[in-house]
């Protein structure tokens, strides 16, 4: 954001979610209708564009809605602001009508991961898509070897069928969640290293992994042979006296952690995933789902990562 003047416009797109295109391991998986974010001229996306700014570097962000065909809103988690840029509509009484375009005014007063999404309808427009991360880094920060962003989310495919037309039922209140995705994606589709978020290390690397939990249930998440600190949460820094090392990451709704670890195993390809074995799964192919990987670049040219790259659908 600092080398745009603080300032970014976001738009709700119609779109398709290619989860994971490939027919390998209960693919392929897509969800048919999805309202993606679109930040200024960039590719829409789901999840939607991270928002990264330094501590003190306050923002403005322009929900242009005049192309919509729905109202929406943005709420930021994490960041105090004033009442009116709280960005949900019962309690502020501002709703971003189609036609309309309004910004909101957000302080960068509060270091750490957030996330943003609408909040008109949010039950349904979270579900299609509608999230992000918000970033603020503290001032003087020093980023690690390897910097990852990675939102887990669980969907019931009902609603995006239902919103691309199909005839079938769906009650939030009935959610029967049957895709799991870590940035948008299921394996072996996450191991793309271009379409997917692969954690690419070489030997000795450190690594720092901001995760954010935008679903509505909550993921274990389990990285193998790697034991990590978790260094933050929901944007507040966790005293070094309070860190252990551990393999399981337990993510509530909404609820954001940032771990740390060194790239210190046998080089070598090892899972990252969530460890409710469901959600590890694409209909009821396993392994697939909400699984990724820490791939060394030293095991990148064995015949193992060649294999995987097939089945992720890598030609590079």
């Amino acid at each position: 954001m600092t080398e745009q003047d603080n300032q970014v416009t976001l738009r709700a797109v119609t779109s398709t979610l290619p989860v994971h295109p490939g027919d390998a391991m209960g693919g392929p998986v897509e969800l048919p209708r999805v309202w993606a974010w679109q930040a200024d001229d960039r590719t829409p996306s789901v999840p939607g564009p991270i928002i990264r700014t330094t501590e003190g570097e306050d923002i403005e962000v322009t929900l242009d809605n005049t192309d919509a065909g729905m109202p929406h809103t943005v709420h930021f988690h994490g960041v105090r602001k004033t009442w009116e840029n709280d960005g949900v509509p019962t309690t502020t009484g501002i709703t971003v009508m189609p036609g309309e375009e309004h910004t909101y005014e957000i302080p960068a007063n509060v270091p750490g991961t957030h996330l943003y999404h609408c909040h008109y309808q949010t039950h349904r427009h979270i579900d299609m898509g509608m999230y992000g991360i918000f970033r603020v880094d503290p001032a003087g920060y020093e980023p690690a070897d390897q910097e990852l962003f990675m939102t887990v989310k669980d969907w019931d495919s009902r609603l995006n069928r239902q919103m691309a037309g199909e005839k079938v039922s769906y009650s939030p209140r009935d959610r029967r969640p049957d895709v799991f995705t870590i940035n948008g994606r299921s394996a072996p589709r996450t191991l793309h290293p271009e379409d997917g978020s692969p954690v690419l290390v070489s030997q000795g690397d450190t690594v720092r992994i901001h995760f954010a939990n935008n679903g509505y249930m909550n993921h274990p998440i389990h990285t193998h042979n790697h034991r990590f600190r978790v260094v933050e949460k929901d944007g507040s820094r966790i005293p070094d006296v309070a860190q252990y090392e551990q393999d399981i990451l337990d993510l509530a709704p909404a609820e954001r952690k940032t771990v740390e670890f060194e790239a210190d195993a046998d080089p070598g390809i090892y899972l990252m995933h969530c460890h409710k074995v469901s959600h590890a799964m694409n209909g009821d192919a396993y392994p697939g789902g909400m699984v990724g990987g820490i791939v060394y670049e030293s095991a990148m040219d064995s015949d193992v990562f060649a294999q995987l790259m097939e089945y992720a659908g890598y030609e590079g």
